[in-house]
């Protein structure tokens, strides 16, 4: 099952930069300008390549948009969202598009569907308290979907076929309890799930549309066995497995035994991450995998055509195919890097003729952002880290200030690409250090088991062991780092504040957990089925009481020197606000005052435009009044 719970070198030269060297001067790139809303983005096609749409700001918020295919009528605005921006949205066939919504970051989504010819959306699951999740949404068949609803157990999902034509729900499987995951295959049919006990987790199968599940193999939780989907027949099954290997690799699987009979694809240095399949050729085209960048190995000579054709005319920039039609003969096509959002494309392949969409942000130069490159560093245990750091546009790589950004997860990882929080700091003249610490993905097992228990341990001391790497590199002034992070960035954060109160010289703590034991009492009832497996990945509050304890930045707030913001949104269901009030009680008792954001209509992270803005420029103003111009 999946890990993700449900939860190189500088030319070195003398000085220090300046402050106008740090592009501080008035012709700054200003912060809103990262942080808005895109001219036009979200660019998809239907199902039968003739209406194009795409999302743009209205009423401040980002709604969805249609128009003909290489037509200059004027689009047409098909939804209305003004509390919160549509995060993203699919084609279903060629009249009809699928969204989802919560309600001020709760993060009880409901699906909501939109015919293209406008007229009032529907929501689909308008059930108040319930989670609805998309289980399949069956590519093959543009009039029906199925569905996942907690609304008879909040902490599991049964599954439900929604017809699209007319929003009827139809209970295809009730959960007995223990289902955390469904599988369909080809034709729509449920025909394997994922049970847990906390900690083992049984796959099981039936061989046809109806039937009782039977188990056919329980792994520990520590073991991936993910099915991608079924071969064209049906009779066999694509899964990202790391059965009896570290890394994680594409077999081919005897879906009644589980008896690999193919290895698809392996690496010995980093994991599979998926596999993406031809709807149109019906096979797999590639298997996708990060080294320090995304790479592709192609398993069909249709997609590698396609790509090669594609990097031939957009030299320079990484390709991503975001939406094609049903014939796979029309493709939405993005090309970005580490330095620009970048442009969108309709590909005509039979034409073999790219027709530009829009810029993403042509706001922000590419020629004016930070190069991200890759490094790598051994910890104090001898294991091997690899992480990315960014250094503002002309200036010496010596002696600069810093910015540590531990990324959130803790089970995730961070990846070259855009980054407008990384951009706008090198735009402000702060290096940039994301680093992959012990326990991030795509390493393989054993790089994530040791992380196992770790939160505010060797984790940290993965991060702390970076930062003195650059200083003894010299890139970094020792005196001028900060350490900012948001989730398990944010407890990284804090965590470094506490343990080591001399390294760094302010934090800004943003959604991050600030106490293991209340953290692990407030989750949201749909992560219950997991908690088992956190208490053998983080700690058991009975069990490692005193480990939490001495892990648990709140109940030490009396180490920490350095100045911190703290920023949280007030529906947050994975991390309760309660994390960052208690945090900020602790040291108000010892009389510091500490700069406290909370936006009531926010979950887990700002994403209302307005509430992004607050944030960031409270956020510039504290590093540069203790590590920016200020202080030179």
């Amino acid at each position: 099952m999946s890990k993700l719970l449900p939860f190189a070198g500088f030319v070195m030269s003398p000085g220090v930069a300046t402050p106008a060297a740090f592009g501080q001067s008035g012709d700054a790139i200003p912060m809103r300008d990262f942080f808005r809303h895109p001219e036009r983005a979200y660019f998809r096609i239907s199902g039968d390549g003739r209406t194009l749409s795409f999302m743009q700001p209205w009423e401040r918020r980002m709604n969805i948009y249609v128009q003909p295919v290489d037509s200059a009528a004027e689009p047409v605005r098909i939804t209305a969202e003004k509390d919160r921006d549509i995060p993203d949205y699919f084609w279903k066939g060629a009249d009809r598009v699928v969204y989802t919504k919560d309600f001020g970051g709760d993060e009880n989504d409901h699906i909501v569907v939109v015919d293209r010819h406008g007229g009032e959306p529907k929501d689909v699951t308008p059930f108040p308290g319930v989670k609805a999740t998309i289980v399949d949404p069956l590519v093959e068949f543009p009039d029906r979907m199925l569905v996942g609803l907690n609304q008879r157990v909040k902490e599991v999902f049964d599954v439900y076929e929604l017809d699209l034509a007319n929003g009827k729900l139809t209970l295809v499987a009730e959960n007995p309890g223990n289902v955390t995951a469904w599988g369909a295959d080809h034709a729509g049919h449920l025909r394997y799930a994922i049970t847990t006990d906390g900690v083992n987790q049984t796959y099981l199968y039936r061989d046809g549309a109806t039937g009782p599940f039977k188990p056919v193999v329980t792994t520990t939780f520590r073991d991936q066995f993910a099915p991608q989907f079924f071969t064209a027949d049906n009779h066999k099954l694509y899964v990202a497995s790391n059965l009896g290997r570290d890394k994680v690799a594409i077999v081919l699987v005897d879906p009644a035994t589980a008896k690999e009979e193919t290895i698809v694809y392996a690496r010995d240095d980093v994991d599979i991450g998926a596999l993406a399949w031809s709807k149109a050729r019906k096979r797999p085209a590639y298997a996708m995998y990060q080294t320090w960048k995304n790479e592709r190995h192609y398993l069909d000579d249709d997609a590698r055509h396609v790509f090669e054709a594609l990097e031939e005319k957009l030299p320079g920039y990484e390709v991503i195919v975001q939406s094609t039609t049903d014939d796979e003969s029309g493709l939405i096509v993005a090309a970005t890097n580490d330095r620009t959002q970048g442009t969108r494309y309709l590909y005509d392949r039979k034409r073999d003729h790219l027709t530009k969409l829009g810029d993403v942000a042509p706001w922000l130069p590419e020629a004016k952002m930070a190069a991200m490159k890759p490094i790598r560093y051994t910890t104090r245990d001898g294991l091997t880290v690899n992480g990315y750091l960014t250094v503002p546009n002309g200036v010496a790589p010596k002696n600069l200030p810093v910015i540590v950004n531990p990324h959130g997860g803790p089970w995730y990882r961070d990846g070259w690409g855009f980054n407008p929080e990384v951009q706008f700091l090198a735009s402000r003249g702060y290096a940039v250090l994301q680093v992959n610490y012990r326990g991030s993905t795509g390493y393989g097992r054993r790089f994530w088991e040791a992380s196992f228990k770790q939160w505010g341990y060797a984790m940290q001391d993965d991060i702390t062991d970076a930062v003195q790497w650059l200083v003894k590199e010299g890139l970094a002034d020792p005196k001028r780092v900060c350490i900012y992070g948001g989730s398990y960035g944010g407890y990284a954060t804090l965590e470094g504040l506490v343990k080591t109160p001399d390294l760094y010289a302010c934090g800004v703590d943003y959604v991050g957990v600030s106490n293991l034991f209340t953290f692990m009492s407030t989750i949201p009832p749909y992560w219950k089925p997991y908690l088992g497996m956190m208490h053998e990945m983080v700690g058991d509050p009975e069990k490692d009481k005193e480990r939490l304890a001495a892990a648990s930045p709140a109940l030490h707030a009396d180490r920490i020197k350095a100045p911190l913001l703290i920023a949280q949104g007030a529906r947050d269901p994975r991390v309760n606000k309660d994390e960052s009030d208690q945090m900020v009680a602790a040291l108000k008792a010892r009389g510091i005052d500490v700069p406290y954001i909370v936006k009531d209509n926010e979950g887990h992270g700002f994403h209302n435009e307005e509430n992004r803005f607050a944030f960031y420029e409270a956020m510039e103003r504290f590093l540069d009044k203790y590590i920016g111009k200020s202080v030179n």
